[in-house]
């Protein structure tokens, strides 16, 4: 039951209606809704779920779902081949897609990643550019790492630092990303139990939180990015509040998005310098509470960031002739040693790569291809999940039990072959196995293995 000092703090916010609110609270609907990765092509008649699909409207490729299917069962879902993401939160591609129609080289920060939805929605959204993804807490940093590494692109770097450390980095990021610590509010309805954590002080922590969060990361934007402000609360002093404290930021400047009144979305003001943002009300959308709003960096009174040069470990041309023995690798990509595997880094981003490495703590950057031990080379699970078209060794297409054996880390009995073998389910690539003579390795990574289902 929502409490009443809850509902009190709503009265006379846009959009807010109480009875129709607290109506939609008690039948506890549960929506699923899932997007597709671009990235990966898949028979979609094969997965039963999708066949009555519902298309979101503010989201390309993404959709709701009559039922909420058992995800664990469905090998393509631990392969990235979709994420299952809250539907209001989708309403990102529509930003993006108003403010940069036609992406290309940008680089995007996504401060409050994890466990990360909106960065696999930027990986896609933004295929030639660089995308950082930030969590600062190390368990969440860890489903980050895991979520973007099935995703498959190689142009997503995770880093774990408090949001301060990005000032060593100014006018770096074409858009900022501040999907900001709440207190849930909006997510009441998905979890029930969110709503006994609920207090006015809660909120009032929060907004302090937010406030220090866009403080200590606003010089890493360039002049002329854009900042884009988020939260899964309803409250006023976490969204239209702070839209006038970033309003009120120097050369900061509210951006209106446009969009259809079908949507049902409340558009919102800040009350002093009357910014705009979008309040998303269960009662009103298909989809849980929401809010956003978003800004643009007219001017900058910072320095533009300076990095020394970071030294980094060139593959031996031995160690190349190894990798090309196997496969054709791209030209647009430097090849490194690091932490013992060998990675593919692009050449584009070369520079901005390397200010990242100097200032920041990095999890994950470009894309780990493998180990070379001798003459022989071990692929890395990242490079299974990848995008990349040409790969070494073959692929076995396996039915869909067996998959999940395989996800399960299981042994296999495959027939024939000796060597490894990419697995494969409906087109997507699940991971590595090695088949010997009279057994075969399962190399899917034993940290995400299905333990039960």
């Amino acid at each position: 039951m929502l409490p009443n000092t809850f509902l009190d703090s709503l009265e006379g916010l846009p959009g807010f209606s109480r009875d129709s609110f607290v109506a939609v609270h008690t039948l506890k609907e549960q929506i699923t809704s899932v997007r597709l990765n671009s990235a990966k092509q898949f028979d979609i008649s094969k997965h039963h779920f999708l066949n009555d699909k519902q298309a979101i409207p503010w989201c390309s490729g993404a959709y709701y779902l009559p039922t909420r299917p058992f995800f664990v069962t469905d090998p393509i879902w631990h392969a990235g081949a979709y994420y299952v993401q809250e539907a209001s939160s989708m309403f990102l591609h529509h930003v993006l897609s108003q403010i940069i129609p036609n992406p290309t080289n940008e680089k995007v920060l996504d401060l409050c990643a994890a466990p990360g939805g909106k960065t696999t929605l930027m990986a896609n959204y933004f295929p030639d550019g660089l995308v950082v993804a930030n969590e600062t807490i190390k368990q969440r940093n860890a489903v980050l790492v895991e979520n973007v590494t099935k995703w498959g692109g190689d142009h997503v770097v995770v880093s774990q630092n408090d949001p301060s450390h990005f000032k060593a980095l100014p006018n770096f990021f074409d858009v900022l990303m501040v999907d900001a610590p709440c207190s849930g509010s909006g997510l009441f309805r998905k979890d029930p139990a969110a709503i006994e954590q609920w207090s006015l002080d809660s909120v009032q922590h929060c907004s302090t939180r937010q406030t220090r969060i866009i403080e200590d990361s606003i010089d890493t934007l360039k002049e002329g990015g854009y900042l884009i402000y988020s939260t899964c609360s309803y409250s006023f002093s976490e969204d239209e509040k702070m839209m006038d404290f970033i309003g009120g930021i120097q050369g900061m400047q509210s951006v209106d998005i446009p969009l259809p009144a079908a949507w049902n979305i409340v558009a919102c003001e800040s009350p002093i310098i009357h910014a705009k943002g979008f309040r998303f009300y269960p009662d009103k959308i298909k989809g849980e509470g929401f809010f956003i709003a978003v800004f643009q960096k007219l001017q900058t009174t910072s320095a533009d960031y300076f990095s020394d040069d970071v030294k980094l470990i060139a593959t031996t041309k031995k160690e190349l002739e190894v990798l090309q023995a196997y496969f054709d690798l791209p030209l647009t990509y430097d090849y490194i040693n690091h932490q013992s595997s060998i990675l593919a880094l692009s050449k584009k981003f070369e520079a901005e790569l390397k200010a990242l490495l100097k200032h920041l703590y990095i999890k994950k950057m470009g894309l780990t291809i493998g180990e070379i031990k001798g003459k022989d080379f071990i692929p890395s699970h990242a490079l299974a999940m990848s995008n990349w078209v040409n790969l070494p060794f073959g692929s076995m297409e396996v039915e869909e039990e067996t998959a999940l054996q395989y996800l399960r880390r299981a042994d296999l009995n495959l027939p024939g072959g000796k060597g490894w073998q990419a697995i494969v389910y409906n087109n997507i690539r699940l991971g590595w196995i090695k088949l010997l003579p009279n057994r075969s390795n399962n190399y899917y990574p034993n940290e995400w293995r299905i333990l039960k289902y």
